[in-house]
């Protein structure tokens, strides 16, 4: 027997499917306003304590002014583009959304639209309508022993290795942040970004875009692709450079591509529309009736959850701290997102296992939202999915990160020291209410983690400051601030920069061929 709340009252502004109502309309009461106006949403909106929408619906601080009494809001989807979530946060409303619900439906058109693409389906397709039996215009290629290279290999890029792997395909991955053991379970290879688009007959685009992946495939990558090749993009049309693709099909270097997303959508490009060697869909990848089903359950169960007072494991903002503990936390909140983000733009490839210590006064308080917070910024460059504290664990272990705590009362130098062990060490402090970074593999530092940080291990030798110093200033590239710290005099030594502008390649690669330079990178934080 289920127990219904009559005291929430939800209103639904979007179509959603019935199985989410039916399981709503058990619990709370449930009103569908669908197509409503703008003054007539926000006239109503004062009398609910839960709003569901899709995509249409732009829930912004009017609107949610206007819900006075809204505890949630719930985005029948994935992106929540359309929501404020900051002026939802400010205003205590929980944000949830319904972001695994579409993962097989997206793995699942990423091979029909690559056999298609084998097999000239639609080609052949709209010959026979035309009456036309040109069976010597469609010969195929076959999957099985071709080489899949799946760029990307999250949880549909794993989805749609487990399929290909039954399909008699060799799969073959390239994700930095993936360990190659995980891959290995699943019967693939982790590759180099090179290896994989010289090797692979179909390269298929799993990876969410940031600023490291936009364009990720252009001119010079199609170029290194094996000749013959096909390309699959059912990710994101911001990581393909359409027009490089089309000159690649124009020469013959490739085979034929299948998109299912594009630059702009619907897309006008006329050579992209006629090409004769290109399969398009209009974004539907992740468009099925038992998809659908599974976004109205899952929208529902997370607004439940959130009405009933219990942890919703998609919600979008971050959890709210208690009062009692906020005025210690909230300060190392930023710290801790601010040390992940740092550490995997720095180390740059998989993260395996991550130790977090807590070293002092802090060590006393519960930590759990600052583990879950150092885990949003470890996971932040790499995934397009918010990560928050229920969350945080959950997608952790899908991306083959193990995080461990460690607490110590012990404080060396700092008191509240937060400190990440892995491939390297990096530890930070709250100063002023401003992160701090103060500890690199071992050496004690003081710069503020954001902007360009360009970072130098080398020889403690006289003039390599300067050295540095003029190639950057040669680019017109300025410095804002710099501090050496060193093991011994004329020993290993760690230089940091914060730079107001990035530095050009020519300039990096110029420093690493300094004599007594043994790495250096710029990190965008």
């Amino acid at each position: 027997m289920t127990h219904r709340d009559v005291n929430h009252k939800l209103l639904v502004a979007e179509p959603l499917g019935k199985e989410g109502l039916e399981l709503l309309q058990q619990h709370v009461h449930v009103d569908v306003r669908l197509k409503s106006s703008r003054d007539e949403l926000t006239a109503r909106l004062p009398d609910y304590h839960a709003l569901i929408v899709r995509s249409a619906t732009q829930v912004n601080e009017q609107l949610l002014d206007a819900g006075k009494n809204l505890i949630v809001v719930g985005r029948a989807g994935v992106g929540v583009d359309n929501i404020d979530v900051e002026a939802a946060t400010k205003r205590g409303i929980t944000v949830v959304n319904a972001p695994t619900t579409n993962i097989v439906a997206a793995a699942e058109h990423a091979l029909a639209i690559l056999w298609a693409l084998a097999r000239k389906i639609p080609q052949a397709d709209a010959s026979v309508r035309r009456g036309e039996w040109k069976r010597e215009q469609f010969i195929g290629a076959e999957l099985v022993g071709k080489r899949l290279g799946l760029v990307g290999f999250g949880r549909v890029g794993g989805e749609v290795a487990r399929r290909a792997v039954g399909l008699g395909l060799d799969v073959a991955a390239f994700d930095p942040y993936v360990t190659p053991e995980r891959a290995a379970q699943m019967q693939v290879k982790m590759v180099s970004f090179d290896e994989l688009l010289a090797t692979s007959d179909f390269v298929s685009l799993h990876t969410p875009v940031t600023a490291e992946t936009k364009k990720l495939i252009g001119a010079a990558e199609l170029a290194k692709c094996k000749p013959g090749a096909r390309l699959v993009n059912t990710a994101r049309g911001a990581l393909l450079d359409e027009n490089a693709l089309l000159d690649a099909l124009d020469t013959g270097h490739l085979a034929g591509a299948a998109l299912d997303v594009f630059d702009k959508e619907p897309p006008h490009n006329e050579r992209l529309l006629k090409h004769p060697a290109v399969v398009l869909t209009p974004h539907i990848g992740g468009s099925t009736t038992e998809a659908a089903t599974r976004v109205s359950l899952e929208v529902a169960g997370e607004v439940l959850a959130v009405l009933q007072g219990k942890p919703a494991r998609f919600a979008v903002n971050a959890p709210l701290v208690s009062p009692t503990l906020a005025p210690v936390l909230h300060p190392y909140i930023n710290l801790a997102e601010r040390l992940g983000r740092f550490y995997t733009k720095w180390v740059g490839g998989p993260l395996g296992k991550i130790e977090i210590e807590y070293a002092g006064t802090i060590a006393s308080e519960e930590t759990g939202v600052l583990t879950a917070a150092v885990i949003k910024g470890l996971l932040g460059p790499i995934v397009d999915t918010r990560v928050n504290l229920v969350n945080a664990a959950l997608l952790a272990q899908a991306h083959g990160l193990h995080v461990a705590e460690r607490k110590t009362r012990d404080v060396n130098r700092y008191d509240n020291l937060l400190t990440l062990t892995g491939e390297r060490r990096v530890s930070g402090i709250v100063l002023h209410d401003e992160p701090h970074i103060v500890q690199l593999d071992g050496n004690w530092v003081d710069f503020v983690p954001k902007g360009y940080v360009m970072l130098t291990r080398h020889r403690d030798r006289p003039g390599m400051i300067g050295r540095v110093g003029t190639l950057l200033g040669a680019a017109d590239v300025n410095i804002a601030s710099m501090q050496v710290a060193r093991e011994a005099p004329r020993g290993e030594a760690i230089m940091v920069l914060t730079l107001d502008d990035p530095a050009p390649d020519s300039v990096m690669q110029a420093i690493c061929r300094e004599l007594d330079i043994q790495w250096s990178q710029v990190l965008d934080l």
